[in-house]
């Protein structure tokens, strides 16, 4: 846990920034809150002041006079008692509802806020950040804000206006007493400083060691077959006791501190209760005995119940703000977590060229056509002659001396250069880590390049706006990600505006159809779990057919085949080239026989194309690919 004690860093101007977010949402429903707590605070103290004159008023003179003398003061005494008492349930009532809803409605902007930055993100923050953490940030997170709003910060800005009303009360009072309660009081803050810090400190690497559980949780749930197949699974315990121990440990500590918290308080605003009735109950005796103790006006058996009664529920009020410390810390870290996921730079696109479909009018000259066509352009207007073109899509991609690394000081291509005429099929082969899959990655812009040019039909990829130019590319994994929902709309999510019969049709073209209607539903048969009750191929063939009804100009075959058996590969096989049919295609492959029809092959070596031609032209080169596609030499 040596990491972990340090902490996570906390942003200052955290619980500005949660404030003002707060408050641009329920602006005036804070307002009603803020009123609502005022009334519920000084309620609690004039309460405390009619207890004093219902004693010195009251009772005192009618021990002395009788009952009938006090009685129209008694009974309205006691009705202003009840309508105040009355008042500050109501208030407070009033503003825990309200409170609910502002908690609830804050949690909803705020999970929705984060999802919709999610979807801006660029690929590369979901290769860097565990899954886990990232739903720890929805689950975890959101629930430690809904307790800093909806409890901790109410109670705090309560127990504000409460102990400062009671302090002026208290010293119009008498300033002997109310010096008395201060020094007190300062000792109640010095220990509620000392242990709510530690305790706000653990709580804070509470939160980010939850956060790492849940992520090593979801690690071992995606991947419990290789856990089960390696027999992994006593160190997977191991592991998992480590990081639950660590947890257990900043839980404890945090909990340890919090906890003995408020029984000191306790115990603290007992003492001060003792010497307080001590010393007023001198003070009372001086002025019976008329030897002057204060020099400080009278001091009344009303007043030091009254004093006895604040002074109790001071130290109450403040026992009961210590304890939200720690719920306070964990919020504020929580809402730094959700701050940093709102703050992650978005994915940069400064591009402008965009895609339509087109048609070709009289002249035979593009123009943009407002229904869907066969045809599709590149819009690409000219800002400085205020013109603007189309260019047909054709599929023709270019590589141009491209370099690009992960992270700067390591490049993983090196000056790659390559040319994709439409229609033609190009494969990519080598080891794993050679640089296949980066290619495509580029291509689709999930990241860009620093040096070199990708140009898509003549036109530098950073011109053509990023969801412009995904639409155009289709790309079939060989990780196939099927959604809850019916077959059907699993084949839809290609093209959402897709009908039943494009979907049977692309479903036929991936020659999933026969297996689809097989199933107890057929298209409506509702698939959970990432399609768990489907074979590897089944799913396969409908990632295939999502393609297929997407229709999209150029496609990418990453690697599609190779974790299915060979009966069915030669279905799925047969499924892609029917795709592949009059399409610009790249496709990655460790398995040889399916790359031999390729127009072009790429052999690349730590980020190097070293070899390119057709089938034929590198058997006869008996290079690389040769040794490879003849078993002498083996893909690692």
């Amino acid at each position: 846990m040596s990491d972990q004690k340090k902490g996570p860093e906390m942003k200052k101007g955290t619980f500005a920034r949660l404030m003002r977010y707060i408050f641009a949402h329920y602006s005036w429903k804070l307002i009603v809150v803020l009123f609502c707590i005022i009334i519920s605070s000084i309620s609690t103290v004039v309460a405390t002041v009619f207890l004093q004159r219902l004693i010195d008023q009251v009772i005192t003179p009618g021990i002395t006079a009788g009952l009938d003398s006090v009685w129209d003061d008694l009974v309205q005494t006691i009705l202003f008692m009840v309508f105040i008492y009355a008042a500050g349930v109501i208030a407070s009532f009033t503003y825990t509802r309200i409170m609910a809803g502002v908690t609830q409605g804050t949690l909803k902007d705020f999970r929705a806020d984060m999802f919709h930055k999610m979807e801006t993100l660029p690929i590369k923050y979901f290769d860097t950040n565990a899954h886990g953490d990232i739903m720890s940030t929805y689950t975890n997170d959101t629930d430690a804000i809904r307790q800093l709003i909806g409890q901790s910060l109410p109670m705090l800005f309560q127990t504000i206006l409460s102990v400062t009303s009671m302090l002026i009360m208290m010293l119009c009072y008498s300033i002997w007493l109310t010096i008395a309660v201060g020094i007190i009081s300062i000792s109640i803050v010095y220990v509620t400083r000392k242990f709510a810090g530690a305790s706000a400190k653990y709580m804070m690497i509470q939160q980010k060691t939850l956060a790492a559980e849940e992520g090593f949780i979801e690690e071992m749930m995606n991947g419990q077959k290789v856990v089960k197949v390696f027999c992994h699974e006593e160190e997977s315990k191991e592991d998992f006791k480590r990081i639950n121990e660590e947890l257990f440990e900043a839980g404890k500590t945090a909990n340890a501190n919090g906890n003995i918290l408020m029984p000191i308080i306790h115990n603290i605003g007992n003492i001060m209760y003792v010497l307080l009735a001590l010393i007023g109950g001198l003070m009372v005796y001086s002025q019976a005995t008329n030897v002057s103790l204060t020099g400080t006006g009278v001091v009344t058996i009303g007043i030091i119940v009254s004093f006895l009664n604040m002074s109790r529920q001071l130290s109450q009020t403040i026992g009961q703000a210590s304890m939200q410390v720690p719920m306070i810390a964990m919020g504020l870290a929580g809402a730094n977590r959700v701050f940093e996921l709102l703050d992650q730079e978005p994915e940069y696109d400064e591009g402008y060229v965009t895609l339509v479909y087109a048609r070709k009018n009289e002249k035979g000259e593009l123009e943009e056509a407002p229904e869907r066509t066969g045809l599709w352009a590149w819009k690409h207007p000219h800002k400085a002659e205020g013109t603007v073109t189309y260019e047909e899509l054709k599929g023709c991609v270019e590589l141009e001396n491209v370099d690009f690394g992960y992270v700067p000081e390591k490049m993983v291509l090196h000056d790659i250069s390559l040319y994709a005429k439409p229609g033609q099929k190009i494969a990519f082969v080598g080891a794993t880590g050679a640089g296949k899959t980066t290619i495509t990655n580029l291509i689709n812009r999930f990241y860009d390049i620093p040096d070199g040019k990708i140009r898509y039909d003549g036109i530098n990829i950073n011109k053509i706006k990023k969801h412009d130019l995904r639409h155009s590319l289709g790309i079939v994994l060989q990780d196939v990600n099927l959604f809850t929902g019916t077959v059907m709309d699993n084949i839809r999510y290609g093209r959402l505006v897709a009908t039943d019969e494009e979907c049977i049709e692309a479903a036929k073209l991936a020659n999933a159809h026969g297996f689809i209607e097989r199933l107890p539903n057929g298209y409506q048969t509702i698939l959970t779990g990432n399609g768990s009750s489907l074979s590897q191929g089944q799913r396969q063939l409908i990632s295939i057919a999502r393609a297929a009804v997407a229709n999209h100009p150029v496609m990418i075959l990453d690697e599609a085949t190779s974790s299915i058996d060979t009966r069915t590969e030669a279905l799925v096989s047969d499924g892609m080239d029917n795709l592949m049919e009059g399409r610009t295609v790249f496709v990655i492959a460790h398995r040889l026989s399916t790359v031999r029809n390729s127009d072009a092959i790429m052999v690349l070596d730590h980020g190097r194309i070293i070899e390119r031609g057709n089938h034929e032209d590198l058997i006869a080169q008996k290079g690389i690919y040769y040794q490879l596609y003849t078993g002498a030499f083996e893909l690692e």
